[in-house]
């Protein structure tokens, strides 16, 4: 067999090999999307039937009567308000380690980088401890505090790869026109990095949106209950009142914002880091 006859067989084999994938991943999403339109009877007797009456109320029922839409409201605020800190944080963060070393910025590094294989779910007691100290229990900004610090490692390093990507010569001219480490960071280093920074907020989002322990733990009202705490209560509710409709519409009232935001980066997310040349 020739060296042309086996690339062919091995291109072949690898786009039914992605093709399967998709298709793993597709399915699930569109089994779902349909049981969410369907009544409890069509769900537990049809459950890979299409649907005889479209059931749009399980929305409706979902939202209201399960408080899934104040749920919402909550996720969408500490999932906006954790990564705008990230990225406070992360940013001036990365742009140091990233572009200089010393004996403080080493030392920082190390330890940063540490904190990677450190999870976050061994830390739920003396975080809960702490900010029962402080009196910060039940609060939906603390809780956007310690989303933010738990995930700082893995997202400087990130982040910090990116930053020490960009050409010196950058830099360098913002140095000469008389920028300060400051500007340079805002003005030249930063807008170089976009394809970082949306992975790192595709990344955050999808780890702050889907975070459960955590919001179980420090987040005691039910007015204050995140989305996939309230999904949770919900599923606890539908084994005794077997409304399977509105906890298949509640699925997908969580997947739908995931959808859209990836749809939002997803250029910048699959684009590779082009800084282009020096114009002299």
């Amino acid at each position: 067999m020739s060296k042309e006859a086996k690339r062919k067989i091995v291109r072949i084999l690898l786009r039914v090999l992605l093709f399967v994938a998709v298709i793993l991943v597709i399915l699930p999403l569109v089994w779902t999307f349909i049981s969410s339109l369907k009544d409890n009877n069509e769900i537990s007797q049809y459950p890979l039937a299409l649907p005889a009456v479209l059931q749009w109320n399980n929305f409706a029922r979902a939202w209201t009567n399960a408080d899934i839409g104040a749920n919402f409201m909550n996720s969408i605020f500490v999932t906006a308000l954790s990564m705008a800190l990230s990225l406070l944080m992360v940013v001036p963060a990365s742009y140091a380690l990233g572009r200089y070393s010393g004996k403080v910025l080493n030392p920082i590094r190390a330890l940063l980088m540490a904190g990677m294989f450190i999870q976050k779910n061994y830390l739920v007691v003396p975080l809960f401890m702490l900010l029962l100290n402080f009196g910060m229990l039940n609060s939906r900004i603390a809780m956007c505090v310690v989303y933010a610090c738990t995930t700082l490692p893995f997202y400087i390093f990130l982040m910090s790869g990116f930053m020490e990507g960009v050409d010196n010569a950058y830099v360098e001219a913002a140095n000469i026109d008389g920028a300060g480490h400051f500007r340079t960071m805002v003005s030249v280093v930063f807008p170089m990095c976009k394809p970082g920074v949306a992975t790192m907020l595709m990344f955050s989002f999808m780890e702050y949106w889907n975070e459960y322990i955590l919001a179980l733990q420090f987040l005691r009202d039910d007015s204050k209950k995140t989305l996939p705490v309230g999904l949770k209560n919900l599923m606890e509710q539908a084994k005794y009142a077997t409304d399977w409709g509105a906890l298949f519409a509640a699925m997908v009232i969580v997947m739908i914002p995931t959808m859209i935001f990836y749809l939002l980066v997803q250029k910048k997310l699959t684009s590779g880091l082009s800084l282009g040349g020096l114009k002299g």
